[in-house]
C-alpha cells in the first residue's frame, strides 16, 4: 500500500507540472565582467541553474581567478584538465589550423606588451615583438594524455575569443536538457538561438552601425537580422583603436606579425551552427582579407558581414551571397 500511495503522489506531482503553462521568461544577470541575458519558453525560471552552470565555467577558463583551471595551465601546476577547457582547447586549435595561425591563443604576450588601450605603444620595439613572438604560436603547445605541453613553460593561453561563444553552447545544451524549445542566450554579445521568439517568429537581432569611437550609442543599427537555431558574433574594431603617424591601429594583434592589425575592417559578424565558431571566426576575419574571408566562410559553412571604413569616412559593406537571407527587409 505504501508503494502505491508514493506512486500516486510522483503521478500527481508530475501531472500538475506538466499542466503548468508555458510562458516567455528572461534571466539577466552579470558573468566574466559582462552581462547575459537569456530568453526562453518555459513553465518557470531556472536561473539558479543557469547560473551555475556559467560559474563552471568561470571555474575552468576565467584567466584572471587564481582558482580556475586555465590559470593553473598558465602557472605550469599539476591539474586535471574538465570537459570545457579541453573542448574549446580542441575547436581554438582547428581554428588555428584552418587559419593559418590568424586565430590563436597563445598571443597574450603580445597582447600585453602593447597593453590596455595600447597605452605602452611608444615603448614597444621591434626586438620585443622578435622575442615575444618566440612564445606565440599555436604549434608550441598541444593536448598530450589529458596534459597540455608547452614547448617553452613561458608559454600564456588566453581563450577570450572563443570562450564566451562556447559559454553561450553551454546554456544551450543545458536548456535543451529541460526540453525547452524557444530560447535566445546573449553572453556579452554572442548569442546563440533556438525555435522562435514570444511573437512566434525567429530572434530579431541588431548589429550595430560603426560609429566614432567617442560616441557611445547603440541605439544607431545598421542592420537587423533574423535567427532560428543558429548563432551569431561580431568583432569590432570601432571603438578600440589607436593612431600614430596617420596609422590606424586596431585592438586586434596579429599573432603572426605580432602587431596590431592595420585595416579598415570595422566590424565582422559571423553567423555560425554553434556560437563557439562564430566567435572564434569573428576574430578571424577582423585580420584577414575578404579573399581570405570568403575562401573560410565557404570551407566552415559559415555566412558574414564585414563593414569596412573608406576614406571619405563612409561605409562599404562585404558580406557573404547568402547573408541577406537573415536581414529584415
Amino acid at each position: 500500500m505504501r508503494y502505491i500511495i508514493i506512486l500516486i503522489s510522483i503521478f500527481y506531482l508530475t501531472s500538475c507540472d506538466s499542466k503548468k503553462e508555458l510562458s516567455y521568461i528572461e534571466d539577466k544577470g552579470d558573468i566574466f565582467h559582462t552581462t547575459y541575458s537569456i530568453k526562453y519558453e518555459y513553465t518557470h525560471s531556472v536561473k539558479n541553474e543557469i547560473e551555475a552552470e556559467l560559474l563552471k565555467f568561470d571555474d575552468s577558463l576565467n584567466p584572471f581567478k587564481p582558482s580556475s583551471i586555465i590559470t593553473k595551465v598558465n602557472n605550469n601546476e599539476d591539474v586535471v584538465l574538465d570537459s570545457l577547457f579541453i573542448n574549446v582547447f580542441k575547436r581554438a586549435q582547428e581554428v588555428s589550423e584552418v587559419s593559418g595561425g590568424l586565430f590563436d591563443i597563445t598571443v597574450s604576450p603580445l597582447i600585453n606588451a602593447w597593453g590596455f588601450g595600447f597605452k605602452n605603444m611608444d615603448n614597444v620595439t621591434p626586438q620585443m615583438i622578435d622575442s615575444l613572438k618566440q612564445l606565440v604560436g599555436h604549434d608550441k603547445i598541444m593536448l598530450r594524455d589529458g596534459k597540455i605541453v608547452k614547448s617553452d613553460p613561458r608559454i600564456q593561453i588566453n581563450t577570450s575569443a572563443i570562450a564566451k561563444g562556447y559559454s553561450s553552447d553551454i546554456v544551450a545544451s543545458l536548456l535543451d536538457s529541460y526540453g525547452i524549445k524557444n530560447y535566445m542566450i546573449e553572453i556579452g554579445g554572442e548569442i546563440r538561438t533556438k525555435g522562435i521568439n514570444a511573437k512566434g517568429g525567429c530572434w530579431h537581432i541588431g548589429i550595430s552601425k560603426p560609429i566614432d569611437k567617442n560616441v557611445f550609442d547603440y541605439q544607431k543599427l545598421q542592420t537587423i537580422i533574423q535567427l532560428c537555431d543558429k548563432s551569431m558574433a561580431t568583432s569590432g574594431n570601432y571603438r578600440n583603436y589607436y593612431i600614430k603617424d596617420g596609422k590606424k591601429y586596431a585592438h586586434t594583434i596579429n599573432p603572426k606579425t605580432g602587431y596590431p592589425s592595420e585595416t579598415n575592417i570595422l566590424s565582422a559578424t559571423v553567423i555560425a551552427d554553434d556560437c563557439m565558431t562564430a566567435d572564434a571566426y569573428a576574430t578571424v576575419f577582423m585580420l584577414a582579407d575578404t579573399a581570405v574571408t570568403r575562401k573560410i566562410a565557404q570551407k566552415e559553412k559559415l555566412s558574414y558581414l564585414l563593414i569596412l571604413g573608406a576614406s571619405d569616412s563612409s561605409f562599404v559593406i562585404a558580406k557573404s551571397l547568402d547573408f541577406d537571407s537573415y536581414v529584415i527587409e
